[in-house]
């Protein structure tokens, strides 16, 4: 009878080892593989070296999206407060397209710095930068901004949707905050988050 109770202790015991064995790794595959973790990684960036008018490059990436990071002037800024007419949201009002601390009129926490993910809101492809406030084919009073050449979508210099084109929504801006005045996180809301 004793000899009965060890080989069923022992066998219960050999097998409750075999199915833990077995289910770390079973439970440890459920966690984001490390590729999964850098793509939604915050990322750093330095723009210490950004003039006025300058959008950073190389370009950024974040979550496999390029993101435009411009330094803008105070012209450009007048500009985006008073030019707003051809506008489709110019107050910013869908939450979804930016956090609650960019839905102003310049879509930033700081008027001078714009950042955004570069990819248009129509079909993902990604809008070229035309800064100067000069006549281009695609609109003769051009004001500064981008405009997409698969469909033709244009967002001025705070990725604000122009009225009547194929994107239907502004520009995203990506959650950040400043580090201090030339250090910038993109993915993260605060330091705390």
């Amino acid at each position: 009878k004793s000899r009965r109770r060890f080989l069923i202790g022992a066998t219960t015991a050999v097998g409750a080892a075999g199915g833990v064995g077995a289910a770390v790794p079973f439970v440890g595959s459920w966690s984001p593989s490390a590729k999964a973790l850098a793509a939604g990684a915050p990322i750093t960036i330095d723009i210490s070296r950004l003039e006025a008018g300058e959008l950073l490059g190389p370009m950024p990436a974040w979550r496999g999206q390029p993101v435009f990071v411009m330094r803008r002037d105070e012209a450009t800024l007048t500009n985006l407060r008073d030019n707003t007419a051809h506008l489709a949201d110019p107050a910013s009002e869908k939450p979804d397209q930016q956090p609650e601390y960019a839905q102003n009129e310049f879509r930033s926490r700081k008027p001078e710095i714009m950042i955004l993910v570069g990819i248009c809101t129509h079909l993902g492809c990604s809008p070229q930068l035309f800064a100067e406030v000069e006549p281009q084919d695609f609109d003769p009073e051009w004001k500064g901004g981008f405009f997409c050449p698969c469909h033709g979508s244009k967002f001025d210099l705070a990725g604000r949707v122009f009225s009547g084109v194929p994107a239907p929504t502004n520009l995203r801006v990506p959650p950040h905050y400043f580090v201090n005045d030339d250090v910038i996180v993109i993915g993260l809301d605060s330091e705390n988050s």
